[in-house]
C-alpha cells in the first residue's frame, strides 16, 4: 500500500481532568521537558527524540479499570516503558506518584497506574 505523503506519529495524547498535574508526573517519571503549557493542553518534549506525550483536559473523564471488567470504563491504550533495572524503575515510578496495579501478569513487567489511572508497563529490556 502506498502512502500519498510522509506520515509520522509525533505524540500520544492522554485525557485527564488536570493536564498540568499529569504532565508534571510524567516529567518526573521520564525526565522529559514541558514544551507547551496551556490551560487545557500540555505537551511534553521527549529529550531522546521520538514520540512525545500530551495531556488534554477532559471534563467528563472517568478513570479506566485495569484489568478490564464488564460494565466498567476500560483503558483504550497504555504506555510501554523499557527499563534496565525493574526494581529501581518501579521504586522511581512509585516515588513519582504511580501506584502498582494489583494484578501483575508477567514476571519481567510491572503494570503501574499514573495518578489518573492510566496503566503503563515497566518492562525489563533484555
Amino acid at each position: 500500500m502506498s502512502v500519498p505523503t510522509r506520515l509520522r506519529l509525533t505524540t500520544v495524547n492522554l485525557d485527564t481532568p488536570d493536564p498540568a498535574a499529569l504532565a508534571r508526573f510524567y516529567v518526573r517519571l521520564l525526565g522529559w521537558e514541558i514544551k507547551v503549557e496551556e490551560a487545557d493542553d500540555v505537551i511534553l518534549h521527549n529529550v531522546d527524540g521520538g514520540v512525545g506525550l500530551s495531556f488534554q483536559r477532559e471534563r467528563a473523564y472517568v478513570r479506566p479499570t485495569w484489568p478490564a471488567q464488564p460494565g466498567r470504563q476500560q483503558m483504550s491504550m497504555h504506555l510501554e516503558i523499557g527499563v534496565e533495572d525493574l526494581d529501581a524503575a518501579l521504586a522511581h515510578a512509585l516515588a513519582c506518584g504511580a501506584t502498582m496495579a494489583e494484578f501483575q501478569p508477567q514476571d519481567d513487567v510491572r503494570v503501574c497506574l499514573d495518578p489518573d489511572g492510566h496503566p503503563f508497563c515497566l518492562w525489563l529490556m533484555h
